[in-house]
Order: C-alpha cells, then structure tokens, then sequence
C-alpha cells in the first residue's frame, strides 16, 4: 500500500481562527488520497495534520499565531486538581443528575479546523485511487532509475495479519503419528523473535516508569496516588441516575455501527458548531461534516503488535441515556492516538466535556498501550501560545513540544520561556543539532506519473522541459528524506 499525495503548495495571508488576523495565516498543504498510518505518524512528527483529506503545515517563521505540535506522555500522565475536579463533576451529574450551574472549562472548546473549501483544494481530474496497484509499474530498481551508485528506494509494505495456516491445531494427534503431546508445540523462529521483541519493548515502557519521578501506578494503594483509570470510575454507583457508554466505531460507510448513528452524530456536530462557533447552517451540513470528520486518507490496517482494534480513523462516541452527547474524533497511530476534534451537545458544557474527552482519550491509549507497547503517546494537536484560550493543551503534562527546526521533543517546561520572550523559538537548546531526516537527495524521491513509480531523476529525464525541481524540492524538504523516498507524488 503506498501513501499518495498531490501537492497544493504554499497559502498565505488567510484568516487566522486563533487571533482573528484576516491575513496572518501561511501554511502548506497537500492533497492526501490515500495514506498509510506509517507514513502520517511520521508526517505528524514533523508538524503536519491533518483536516479531512487536507493535510497541512503551519509555515511556523511567517504564521501569526505558530502551531507547535504538542505530546502528551500518557503512560506517565497524572490528573492535576482541574482535572479530577472536571472527573468528580461528570460523575456526580452521572450518580445524582447534578448539573454545574456555571461552564467551567472556558476557551476549551477546540481548535478552529483549516478550511479546504477554496477552488485550489481538489483531488486531480484522475483520481489516483482508481488505478488498480497491480497495474502500477515500479521502475525503481530499474538502471534508468539513477541507482547505480545508491541503493533504490525502499517501498511501504502493507502490514498483514498473520496467515490461518500458521495457527496451531488443538486436535490431539493419534498415537503414534506426528509430535509429542506431551511436548510443547514448535513455533516459529519469527514468532519467537516477535515475542522477543514485545517483551523488550514492554520491559522499556516499564523501566522508563519506573525511573519517572511520578510513575503512573497500575494499581492504588494506602501509600500511593490514584491513577486516572480510578477518578474516571470514582464514586459511581452500581445503578447511576444516568448511564454513560463510550463506543469507539471506525470511521467506515460500510461499518454498521458508524453507519447506524451517522445521522445523529451528523446533527450534533451542526449543533455544536453554531452555537459553540456561530457557524451558519450552510457551513456545518452534513457534506461538511463528511469532508470534515469522517473522510480520511487513512487506510485501516492491523498489524501482529498492533492493538485490538486496528489503526487508522475512530469516532470515539458518548453515548448518554441511549443517545449521543459528544463525538472525538481520533487517529489511532503506530505511536500515538492523535485527537483529530471533538464535537459535544451544547446543552451539557457545564460538564467540561472537552476536558472530560482529553482525559478519556488519555485512559484510552494507556489502554492500547497494553496491547501495543510502542503506543505510549497522546497527541492533542497544536498548542499555540500566542492565543490564550489554547494553552490549556500545556496543562496535560509531562508533555513536549515539536522544535520546528530539528524536529526534536523537548519538554513544555523548557520551551515556556522562549514562548513567552518570542512567538517563534527554536526550541531545541542545541546549537549545533539540525534535522535529522533533512533532504539529502531529491533524485530519489518517488513520484507516481502514468501509473508508473518512479524515482524523482527518472521523472525529470523524461519530463525534460518541466520546471518544477523548486517546487518538488520544497515538497521534499518538509516531509523529509524518509517520507520523499516512500510517499508518492502524484504528477498529472
């Protein structure tokens, strides 16, 4: 499965929905058709997101307000007193049906989601998700491919589950014929090797635990703090006034459940957008909500060390006395859960469902984290400190900030200070380090033209003429080297 993109280039002087400045917004975007959830883990770890099919980055030097992609350590996180304050409400209203008076997460709202709806955003005349992949030729390893004095681009493999012919038989084998039942059964070399591999990545997440000055405990004691599994389920009783259900549905028109309550959920988003945002009718209907919401360029997959429930695109659904009071819209990544957005009915905002949703979602991956080891992060998005009202993304800690120049995490507490001297930092305290994946060779980055793969020099051979080096190279530069050489760039 490959990712494929189609680039939109460079956008500026735009509102900005952080501080209203009707032309302080750039940045850059691209037309994803499809994506591996490889390939968005990696984008996003160099300050892309996405919104719908849209996939963008923040040109953080020129922006008014710089968007810097923020982390939340979830295996170490601990609820701060706000925190279990917004826990102990919802559940007080769940037990009694006590209703806070007043709204107490104010300015939590969200995020405003970049709007796509201008004439430059379209997928190309030829939709390249119809071209049927086994008909796409892959000239990459070819001699024209200029790879005589480097190795060719390595090409994404779908991750696959394992085949029913390597489960094991429960029948009891007759006396005589085949193994030993009283033996243990013989397995696989690369099954030996991947439970190796689990049980060392499962023995890191523990020990850096451990070694934290405040681990997150798996189970309280007399001695020890609660965790956040605990506050969320504290003081409910066996029969509460009102009964909540978390669902999570993949985010699929041929999922029931996703299907079953799409209507519903599509009117609570127009519901939460007019009167949260002041968003007219016209522009929260359902085909904005399908564009919004629930198209994605992620492809489903699963993978042997993955979790349960797949990667890819979830509606994650509170579902309150039967019917559905908020919706998060989630990205469940090889590394992380990435919070896409949340809508809510208006009606329950004193509730702080924004932060109940966070702290949810927070339980949610230290959940998947058990099943996936590697999982062991929670991205909220964008923190932008130059707009008050989305600072409260800081107070999810221990937490980092992405530098928008090596692209490496450095902890929020170190990066505060910058913030507050300059809108735009640096943040890495390394003089000296620089991008890691920096663009090294463009000749290698993929390019997919008339159904055919090919490397970036075989393409600009064949289009000799073509000018387009500068804009293929600024493309290259942003996704960085390992991206280049596996994401396709869709050329008409």
């Amino acid at each position: 499965m490959y990712t494929i993109v189609e680039l939109k280039g460079v956008k500026c002087g735009y509102r900005c929905g952080y501080c209203g400045n009707e032309g302080g917004k750039a940045s850059y975007g691209m037309w994803s058709h499809t994506m591996t959830v490889q390939d968005y883990q990696d984008l996003i770890d160099r300050g892309w997101r996405r919104s719908g099919k849209y996939v963008y980055k923040p040109i953080m030097n020129k922006t008014c307000c710089p968007q810097y992609t923020i982390r939340c350590h979830a295996l170490n996180f601990h609820p701060s007193k706000t925190h279990k304050k917004t826990l102990k409400r919802v559940n007080k209203f769940l037990s009694k049906g006590e209703m806070p008076v007043e709204r107490c997460d104010e300015g939590h709202e969200g995020e405003p989601m970049d709007s796509v709806h201008e004439e430059s955003v379209r997928p190309p005349p030829e939709d390249p998700q119809k071209i049927d992949h086994s008909e796409v030729q892959d000239i990459t390893t070819s001699p024209d491919s200029d790879s005589t004095n480097s190795t060719a681009p390595t090409t994404p493999k779908e991750d696959a589950a394992p085949a029913s012919a390597e489960k094991t038989s429960s029948v009891t084998p007759k006396p005589g014929n085949g193994a030993d039942p009283n033996r243990p059964l013989c397995r696989k070399a690369k099954d030996i090797r991947k439970e190796r591999r689990l049980q060392k990545e499962q023995q890191k997440q523990q020990e850096t635990v451990s070694s934290s000055p405040n681990p997150a405990p798996s189970k309280s004691s007399s001695n020890q703090s609660k965790s956040l599994e605990e506050f969320i389920t504290e003081s409910l009783p066996n029969d509460p006034l009102h009964r909540l259900e978390v669902r999570l549905v993949p985010v699929s028109f041929e999922d029931p459940d996703f299907l079953a309550s799409y209507e519903q959920s599509a009117a609570l988003y127009a519901r939460y957008q007019m009167t949260v945002h002041g968003d007219a009718p016209y522009e929260c209907g359902e085909s904005e909500f399908k564009r919004f919401l629930c198209d994605s360029p992620l492809e489903a997959e699963t993978a042997p060390d993955g979790p349960d429930v797949g990667y890819g695109s979830f509606h994650q659904q509170y579902w309150l006395d039967g019917r559905i009071v908020a919706v998060g819209v989630l990205d469940i990544l090889p590394s992380c859960v990435s919070s896409v957005y949340l809508y809510y009915h208006p009606d329950f905002s004193s509730l702080s469902l924004g932060t109940y949703s966070a702290l949810r979602e927070i339980a949610f991956t230290r959940q998947l984290q058990q099943q996936s080891p590697k999982l062991a992060y929670y991205y909220l998005g964008f923190y932008v400190h130059s707009c008050p009202k989305m600072r409260y993304k800081g107070q999810y800690r221990p937490s980092d900030l992405l530098c928008p120049e090596t692209y490496a995490w450095v902890p929020i507490e170190r990066c505060i200070p910058r913030l507050e001297i300059s809108v735009y930092s640096r943040l890495n305290e390394n003089a000296q380090a620089g991008d890691a994946l920096a663009l090294k060779d463009l000749g290698r980055a993929l390019v997919l033209h008339r159904r055919t793969v090919m490397p970036y020099a075989a393409y600009a051979r064949k289009r000799k003429g073509l000018n387009d080096e500068k804009e293929v190279e600024q493309y290259a530069s942003l996704v960085g080297q390992t991206c280049a050489e596996r994401i396709l760039l869709y050329r008409a």
